[in-house]
Parts: C-alpha cells; sequence; structure tokens
C-alpha cells in the first residue's frame, strides 16, 4: 500500500507542478492579451485622431479657397474703385502752370 500511496503523491506533486506551469504560462498568455488588448485599443484610438485632424486638414483647405476667392474679388473691386478715382483726379487737376 505504501508503495501505491508513495505513486500517488508523486504524481499528485507531479499534476501540481503540472498545473503551476500552465497556471504561469497562462498568466503569461493573459497578460500579453492584455497587452496585446491595450495596443489595438491604443492603435484605434490614434487612427480615429488620425481621421478627425485629415477631417480638419481638408476643411482648412476649402476655408483657404474661399478666401483667396473672396480676396481676389476684393482685389478686384479696390483696384476699379482706384482707376475710377484715378480718373475723377485727373479731372479735378488744375493744370501745371509753366
Amino acid at each position: 500500500m505504501n508503495a501505491s500511496k508513495n505513486l500517488t503523491s508523486e504524481s499528485d506533486s507531479d499534476s501540481i507542478s503540472n498545473n503551476s506551469q500552465i497556471s504561469s504560462v497562462t498568466t503569461g498568455n493573459n497578460e500579453e492579451d492584455d497587452e496585446k488588448q491595450r495596443l489595438i485599443e491604443r492603435i484605434l484610438e490614434l487612427q480615429s485622431t488620425l481621421e478627425d485632424l485629415s477631417n480638419k486638414v481638408n476643411e482648412v483647405k476649402e476655408e483657404n479657397l474661399k478666401l483667396k476667392s473672396e480676396n481676389q474679388i476684393l482685389n478686384g473691386y479696390m483696384e476699379n474703385l482706384m482707376n475710377a478715382s484715378n480718373s475723377f483726379q485727373s479731372a479735378w487737376k488744375k493744370p501745371d502752370k509753366q
């Protein structure tokens, strides 16, 4: 009986040893899985931020084009006013005495 009890004790201790090794491997996998999950979440967050920034850049480009167009219109208007003003000024100038 002692021999079979010793075999059982040895197999139990081997089983416990194997379980703790599996547990540490499983824990290692859980830690790796947790790290992978954190990295995936971070990547998704960064992708979202990149998409937001890209959209903002496109909005700014559109606004810039609108402002350039408005500036061209205003420049043309100012040139027309200045030309009209010059034509009126020449009519008001007195001839120089020589």
